[in-house]
């Protein structure tokens, strides 16, 4: 099994193409479709770079999985739904968080809220066959309620639940997050897996200017993990995230993505004049 990933620097995200070179079977793990907040234009360059990892290697996409409704980048799910035909999928969670957010954005009755845009969703412990590979699903709460870590052969994608060590853990915050579902997703899913597991993580963001990382081991995390390490006690995670917490800025992006990736990346309708809008709900988010 081979893993090639893509980097967006905008967003700090990490994409995944994950493959077996012998037989060309293939899965995207968190495709980006980028967006610009200034001009509101979109473009597909994070998906032309996918793009060119398929094709360049000639492999088959069976499955394209998002390890959550991502708040900080628009899922380019869609774009390469379409041009690859591959099947899609994300947690079963996601149906609480279409409905939370269908009331935030006022949305219309046509969109659906239990989770069709999505060719499957996924549970705790389901298998996805794509020819030769198989995808063990675990579901990793805390960040969101939704989030899925993804077991591939000897590596796990870990999306926001788990990151580099010199980092830590995804942020707890957003509706319905925990910190204490965190901290179990951490300790009694992913630092239960073998020790030598590969972890994938879904941003880096590169502390006291370091180069870019995206590849540690569950040894390594347990060791060194800076947030949640083998040591590292519940109450001594929830306070330390809890706090962390209350000083984050909202993803600069949030209000932007979340209306598409519920969606599974899919823009809104065009209107009568043949226009697509976003919409932007007035005094939402935190403070002023």
């Amino acid at each position: 099994m081979e893993v090639k990933e893509i980097f967006d620097p905008k967003t700090f995200t990490l994409t995944y193409v994950v493959y077996d070179s012998h037989t060309k079977d293939a899965v995207i793990i968190d495709p980006v479709l980028d967006f610009d907040p200034l001009t509101w234009r979109y473009a597909t360059r994070s998906a032309d770079a996918v793009d060119e990892v398929i094709k360049a290697r000639a492999l088959k996409v069976h499955w394209i999985l998002d390890t959550h409704a991502h708040a900080d980048h628009l899922s380019g799910m869609e774009v390469l739904k379409e041009r690859f035909g591959a099947a899609t999928a994300i947690g079963k969670e996601i149906t609480f968080v279409q409905s939370y957010f269908k009331q935030i954005y006022n949305l219309p009755d046509t969109l659906p809220v239990d989770g069709r845009q999505w060719s499957r969703l996924l549970d705790d412990g389901d298998v996805l066959n794509a020819g030769s590979l198989s995808i063990k699903v675990l579901h990793t709460p805390g960040h969101t309620p939704a989030c899925m870590s993804y077991v591939i052969g000897d590596a796990v994608f870990t999306g926001d639940a788990l990151f580099m060590p010199d980092y830590g853990t995804g942020r707890c915050d957003f509706p319905n997050g925990s910190a204490e579902a965190m901290y179990r997703s951490v300790k009694e899913k992913l630092y239960t897996l073998p020790k030598e597991t590969r972890v994938f993580v879904g941003h880096d963001y590169m502390p006291d200017g370091r180069e870019m990382k995206f590849e540690t081991t569950i040894a390594e995390s347990m060791a060194y993990n800076v947030q949640l390490n083998e040591r590292t006690t519940m109450a001594e995670f929830v306070s330390f995230r809890q706090k962390r917490d209350r000083l984050l800025d909202p993803p600069a992006l949030i209000l932007q993505s979340l209306q598409v990736n519920i969606d599974a990346g899919r823009m809104p309708p065009a209107e009568p004049n043949g226009r697509v809008y976003l919409k932007m709900p007035i005094n939402f988010l935190g403070r002023s």
